[in-house]
This record gives structure tokens, sequence and C-alpha cells, in this order.
């Protein structure tokens, strides 16, 4: 692919949203998904979301029929969404056996991500929904989810150095590292091992270690990039996950109420 081809999801990965999630969806699929890294979205709001989506043209959504409105509407929605947004993906969940209805949506509108059964077991889907995204280059050439919370006043930290406890604001967080910010210089060390480092995401609060991996300047304020250790606990992984999957779905919220 050259370089003049290359859509920024290409490199950035593409919007995966799940219109009308059941439960089961929700907690099961959804919950491995963003611990797998992908870019995942809730919405219940199929007119809104297709106004958000001209934003997002080569987005991922998996729809549930059974749920929003009637079946024959679906299919008026998916064919107008095909029609307006051609590099969109869709998949459909249903909890119908009909053989003819799935034909309708594979063979007729041409879903390109499958029609599954909508169980209250959803964990035999998860890896079929995994190879989707993976033949769909779901992720681009990222590999981590970051979310921003610079404007956010419950992503704070604080740490011992030097005998005192110094607290900064998080700028943004990902499951590799974090950047942030002090009242003032405080005069850390590129490669410097910070020890004991307490992170605050709204409720979560969490102890990490992490190593200075430099800094740089925004306007008149220093910002520190650190980069966690190996020996972060692997459930804080599992909470950062969670959390800045939270972050991005308040963010597209507003997005999609605004529409």
């Amino acid at each position: 692919m050259s370089d003049e081809n290359i859509q920024p999801s290409d490199l950035l990965g593409k919007k995966v949203f799940f219109l009308y999630p059941t439960a089961s969806i929700q907690n099961q699929i959804i919950t491995e998904l963003v611990q797998q890294e992908y870019e995942v979205y809730t919405c219940r709001d199929q007119m809104r979301l297709m106004h958000v989506l001209k934003k997002y043209p080569d987005s991922i959504v998996f729809v549930n029929i059974d749920d929003g409105v009637p079946e024959a509407e679906w299919e008026k929605w998916i064919s107008t969404l095909s029609t307006a947004l051609p590099l969109a993906k869709v998949g459909i969940f249903s909890s119908s056996n009909d053989e003819q209805l799935k034909d309708k949506y594979v063979n007729i509108l041409h879903v390109s991500c499958g029609f599954m059964a909508l169980k209250v077991d959803m964990s035999k889907a998860i890896p079929v929904i995994l190879e989707i995204l993976k033949v769909m280059n779901a992720k681009g050439r990222r590999k981590y989810l970051r979310a921003t919370t610079e404007r956010e006043t419950a992503a704070t930290m604080n740490m011992p150095l030097r005998g005192e406890i110094f607290n900064g604001v998080i700028k943004d967080i990902s499951v590799v590292g974090f950047s942030c910010a002090f009242e003032y210089d405080i005069g850390l060390t590129k490669n410097a091992l910070l020890k004991d480092i307490q992170i605050r995401l709204q409720s979560m609060l969490l102890k990490v270690e992490a190593i200075v991996f430099g800094s740089r300047m925004d306007d008149n304020e220093k910002i520190y990039v650190m980069i966690f250790t190996q020996r972060i606990d692997p459930e804080v992984r599992v909470k950062i996950r969670k959390y800045i999957q939270q972050n991005l779905q308040s963010k597209m919220d507003v997005e999609i109420s605004t529409t």
C-alpha cells in the first residue's frame, strides 16, 4: 500500500460500534474486545449513529436487530447505510433461527461481518468476532488505545520522591504508560525508576512503578512521559483498559447526542 493510499484508520484503527447490545454482548463480547485493545462503543439510537458514522465512514457496526425498531426498519437502515457509507462494515445479531432472514442479510444486503445468533452465553461468539476484526484490520497499525485525560479532574497521580509527596495531573494514559505534569518542574531525570506511584482514575486507585521515558514542553508546562515497568500487576492493565473504554465512550456519547 503506497503512502498516498493510506487512510487514517489504517494507522489508528477503526471504530467498532455495537447498536442495541444485549447484556450478554455487553458483559462478554465487549468486555473481551476492550481487553484486546479494540476501540469499542455502544449506542442505542440508530439515526444519531448514522450521522456520527459520516465522520468515521469505515467503522464496523454490529446491530442487534431484535431491539430498537422492527426488523423491516433495520433492513431499510442497513441498506441506507451501505449506500451512503460503502466503506462501513456491518454484522448482525439476532435470536431468530429463520434461515430466510439470515439469507436476506448475508446474500441480499451483503453484510460483511456475518449473522450471529444471540444467546445468553456469547463466549463462543468471541473468537468469531475477533477473527472478523482481524480480517477487517480493525486495529490498523495501532497497538494500544490511549485516553486523553487532561481536562478531567479525576485523573491524577502522586508519588514519593526525595522525602516528599508530589501530586501530578495525568494528561493521557495507556497500558504502556502515561504522561503527567506537576505544579512546577520537579526535576525528574530520564530513565529514573519511580516506585510507589499511586494513580487515581475516577474511583479507581492503582499502584504502579514506572521509568521516566522523557519530557516535553507544552507552552510553559513540562510534561513527563512515564513507561510502566514489567512488574505492573496484570489486573492494573485490566482496569486501565476498562477506564480507557469508559473515557472514550463518554466522549462518543457527547458526539452522538449532539448530532
